[in-house]
């Protein structure tokens, strides 16, 4: 009965890290929300072997000051619903473009030339988009 047991266990943190993923997902989405991010979309990279990460939420910010509120309160947000801290973040010297890693989502706040140029939809264009409207 041993290995049954096994199963069973590996199904249920399974279905653990998928909710607690979704729940970190969900928080992002509203905490960029919240502090008025624009264009925001998320790309599922699930079924993409090269990806680093299972999703990306990426979003627009027109000042260097909301995108680091947008930044802080995702952080914020994610930490006080989730109880979860980013593995890393960078790009608070310039705000030009900080990225938040949560490890299976990672975070991207941009200008909007610094995401012009950049093109993270088009490099990621084989995953599956969605965009989040303002709420």
């Amino acid at each position: 009965m041993a290995p049954l047991s096994v199963l069973k266990s590996r199904k249920k943190s399974s279905e653990t890290k998928l909710t607690r993923n979704s729940r970190i997902y969900k928080t992002i989405i509203k905490a960029i929300q919240d502090k008025k991010g624009e264009n925001i979309i998320s790309l599922d990279l699930r079924k993409i072997p090269e990806a680093v990460a299972d999703f990306f939420v990426i979003c627009e910010a027109t000042s260097t000051t909301q995108i680091r509120a947008i930044g802080d309160n995702v952080q914020t947000e994610v930490k006080n619903q989730c109880g979860e801290s980013p593995y890393k973040h960078e790009g608070y010297q310039q705000l030009q473009w900080v990225l938040i890693d949560y490890v299976n989502i990672v975070v991207h706040i941009m200008q909007p030339e610094t995401r012009k140029f950049y093109k993270l939809e088009e490099m990621w264009s084989d995953a599956a988009s969605t965009e989040h409207s303002e709420h």
